[in-house]
């Protein structure tokens, strides 16, 4: 079942999110409004690179090393840890965790770009659902759903506002989205930079087990 995990751009674009793919021969691509993605059956080949980067010039390439031939561009790698949680994380929730909605939308956009601004795009909440804890009216904290694939779900944008950590809103929020995704029948999963120590003594913490690590393969032209 996991083994899709190791190409989950590609099985989210051949599955769930079909209607987001922009198909370049060999490799699958997420429509650029929505995330900067891409992922192929075996290898992201030169002749589907430069097709994407005729409308995206600055994206991601999950897993393999892609095969740029004489494409000039710059490459660069970044290595993260994949989790998968197989079972619901047991928390006691003691803040209010809101839906972002339409009206969210824009709070949203900027409070995730302040801190990742490569990995999220104007689009990207169309992706999946979106979670915030707000203080004094004030979004201090998300969580959400990224890539999907039929069976499982990428809990992703685990932000919290820097005046605010410490408080556990991370954790609460992951449990909550966790918990939305094992009710919708799907397995929950999650990418985090391979130097993100706290973060992953997070999410092993709440149970999450380490599957191995993914090559994330900056395409810049």
């Amino acid at each position: 079942m996991y083994g899709k995990l190791d190409n989950p751009v590609y099985h989210s674009l051949n599955e769930y999110h079909e209607k987001f793919c922009f198909n370049f021969g060999d490799t699958k691509f997420y429509n650029p409004e929505v995330a900067s993605f891409g992922g192929a059956a075996e290898l992201s080949r030169e002749k589907d690179i430069t097709e994407y980067a005729k409308i995206c010039d600055d994206f991601l390439i999950f897993g393999a090393k892609p095969d740029l031939g004489n494409f000039k561009t710059e490459l660069s790698r970044l290595v993260c840890d994949q989790y998968v949680l197989e079972n619901p994380i047991q928390l006691d929730l003691t803040e209010e965790i809101i839906e972002l909605k339409e009206e969210n939308h824009e709070e949203l956009l900027a409070f995730v770009m302040k801190f990742y601004p490569y990995y999220f795009k104007a689009g990207t909440p169309e992706l999946g659902r979106y979670f915030g804890v707000f203080k004094d009216h004030k979004l201090v904290a998300v969580t959400g759903e990224r890539m999907q694939m039929n069976d499982m779900t990428e809990v992703s944008a685990v932000i919290t506002d820097t005046d605010y950590l410490g408080k556990g809103l991370a954790k609460q929020l992951v449990a909550f989205v966790s918990g939305k995704i094992f009710e919708d029948g799907k397995t929950p999963f999650l990418h985090v930079a391979e130097s993100n120590t706290g973060a992953k003594r997070l999410y092993e913490k709440l149970g999450f087990m380490h599957r191995g690590t993914i090559n994330l393969w900056g395409v810049k032209r």
